[in-house]
């Protein structure tokens, strides 16, 4: 920091030091990647239950079912629409019972899981939903049973679009992961608040931005392919 003849003060930052950062840097990026994958695999399978009751439970679906349908339905309308950071407060007593802490990477992904599974669902059941009613009524007219119905017919017909779906839910998850550093919730968010924001140092932030664009670009493009590939069978 040094006055001008101005008068006017003028901040000079100093160049990261890598050589200290890079090591944490890099945890951070596993430790992204570790709390995005848990909350797919997590997030995505629950949703993907939650989106198959919605869509089979509905008016005219093939377990139709008013009382689930509308229970599944107000659940994830109430959850769904709430921003991740007050997610994280709202949860803060569940978060305590079930994780034992509140903050850290295992509290963060709790969070993440919770309020993936809720969009998840929500993504699936309007993939469904687009499913020619057609196919599902000839299935049912040679008698297959609604197990049957879903797995030979349903998530086959859906499956190309569910993956741009989950392709679109894995870069929603990335952001979650960027927000739960105000939680200490390590990843290339914490990394950025801790060693970019709160030292002014605008190359580290930016160091962190480029390495979720990246991931976020990778994933977007081997969503679309696999999905291509999949259509045009």
């Amino acid at each position: 920091m040094n006055p001008s003849s101005t008068g006017v003060t003028e901040y000079i930052l100093a160049e990261p030091n890598w050589d200290t950062l890079g090591p944490t840097f890099l945890e951070a990026i596993g430790d992204t990647l570790w709390m995005v994958a848990i909350t797919m695999v997590v997030g995505g399978f629950f949703g993907l239950l939650l989106g198959l009751f919605l869509y089979t439970t509905r008016p005219g679906g093939i377990l139709q079912n008013k009382a689930v349908y509308t229970i599944i339905n107000v659940a994830v309308n109430f959850f769904r629409p709430i921003p991740f950071i007050i997610m994280i407060a709202m949860l803060y007593p569940l978060t305590l019972q079930v994780v034992g802490t509140t903050i850290g990477r295992a509290a963060a992904t709790f969070v993440m899981c919770f309020s993936a599974t809720f969009t998840v669902a929500r993504i699936v059941e309007q993939n469904l939903v687009a499913i020619d009613p057609g196919v599902i009524e000839a299935a049912r007219s040679m008698g297959a049973s609604p197990w049957k119905i879903i797995t030979s017919v349903i998530l086959p017909e859906a499956l190309g679009p569910l993956i741009l779906g989950y392709t679109f839910i894995f870069i929603a998850v990335i952001d979650m992961s960027a927000m739960a550093g105000y939680i200490g919730g390590g990843g290339l968010g914490d990394f950025a608040i801790v060693y970019g924001y709160r030292q002014f140092e605008p190359a580290v932030t930016w160091a962190a931005v480029i390495v979720i664009v990246v991931i976020v670009q990778l994933a977007q493009f081997l969503g679309n392919w696999l999905s291509k590939r999949i259509m045009r069978r």
